[in-house]
């Protein structure tokens, strides 16, 4: 199936013929007295509602295997949660505040070590060590809109018996497989492009490979921050659309960004393969798109807050992917938890803003954008 056709369609209700699944909201399911078997007993270690939906995102990866979790950050946290005591993981320096977070703030109490590093396309074997164990990548990164070329980096990883994670979120399965790349771990918040309307969280998972599925199983039973049946539901709902809304979300943002790059009041645009034609290169490469999320910084001498406040449509908040159009600043937002050294490193300014494309008219977004800057000085 086409992933149009596995987000409507990977779904059938055999038993009563129902064209929508049923929620099943039981913490706790009958068993069998004699053997003790069924196929479900406890909502945490497994619900059917939530079966339903990994089994749409396991589809819509191509994977054999996929997990639901409450959140974004408790979907990597199971990633990582495969390393054990002495492990070290690789990162970027730009990386989502959240992971960045985690890492530097709770994997050492767990005797897990982190390595940031300013640019993944520098990375060579001499970077590994017999610690290393994992090797975790965002392409696009959030807020620089960096690339790296994952299949040089599975090659490099695997070569010294490491995995390497993706965080997928800004492309989703539309516009980007990771595992047909030869990555081990797939993660996403779904809370962003797959639920789209910025009213549930969500995370997701998914893996070709039998004893990371079987960690991951473990990991959402043992640690319990698994989504709820409603959630699922209403995520299986959403999915539904995906394609539809990122079709239309792209194209305002490629229009929206070749506006701002002519712009006098604009200093400088990010979007992916915009650092280089290299980075444009490889982007195409391994994906059929380049998403709905672009960064910029106004020009010198305009005030920022008040380009903000003139907005009539994209709402000063954190998160993206939504069916409406958001914008942040990064610095003080998404990656306040990273000091002021390390979002230096990372190439986040106090003056960038992100900007989340939503599915409003074009015109409309444009004008907008228009009078904000022309409000700002």
């Amino acid at each position: 199936m086409h992933i149009q056709t596995a987000a409507v369609h990977t779904l059938r209700d055999f038993e009563h013929g129902a064209v929508v699944p049923p929620v099943h909201l039981a913490s706790t399911f009958e068993l069998d007295p004699a053997t003790e078997d069924g196929a479900y007993a406890y909502q945490r270690g497994a619900n059917p509602t939530r079966a339903q939906l990994e089994q749409v995102l396991a589809a819509l990866d191509g994977a054999r295997h996929g997990f639901a979790f409450a959140s974004g950050m408790a979907a990597t946290a199971a990633s990582l949660s495969t390393l054990e005591v002495g492990d070290e993981v690789i990162l970027p320096a730009s990386v989502y505040g959240g992971t960045y977070r985690l890492v530097d703030l709770v994997l050492p109490g767990r005797g897990i070590t982190g390595r940031f590093v300013a640019d993944l396309a520098e990375l060579t074997d001499e970077d590994f060590t017999p610690a290393t164990r994992a090797v975790f990548v965002e392409t696009p990164a959030n807020p620089t809109l960096r690339i790296t070329d994952l299949r040089r980096i599975v090659e490099l990883a695997h070569r010294h018996d490491a995995l390497v994670i993706v965080d997928n979120t800004f492309m989703t399965p539309v516009l980007q497989k990771p595992l047909a790349l030869g990555v081990d771990i797939v993660v996403q918040s779904a809370t962003k492009y797959l639920a789209g309307h910025s009213d549930l969280l969500a995370g997701a998972v998914t893996t070709d490979d039998d004893e990371l599925a079987d960690a991951l199983r473990l990991a959402q039973k043992a640690q319990g921050g698994v989504l709820g049946p409603q959630d699922s539901f209403r995520l299986i709902q959403s999915i539904k659309t995906l394609p539809l809304r990122l079709e239309r979300q792209q194209a305002n943002a490629e229009a929206i960004v070749e506006h701002l790059r002519g712009h006098e009041r604009i200093a400088r645009v990010w979007y992916p393969g915009s650092h280089s034609e290299e980075e444009a290169r490889l982007h195409d490469a391994q994906a059929t798109g380049r998403g709905a999320v672009l960064s910029f910084e106004l020009a010198d001498g305009l005030d920022r807050v008040a380009f903000l406040r003139a907005l009539r449509y994209p709402a000063y908040a954190v998160s993206l992917g939504g069916v409406e159009s958001l914008i942040c600043r990064p610095a003080t937002m998404t990656h306040e938890a990273m000091t002021p050294e390390a979002q230096a490193a990372a190439g986040i300014s106090t003056e960038m803003l992100r900007l989340s494309v939503g599915i409003e008219d074009l015109a409309d977004l444009l004008e907008d954008l228009d009078q904000a800057l022309a409000a700002a000085g």
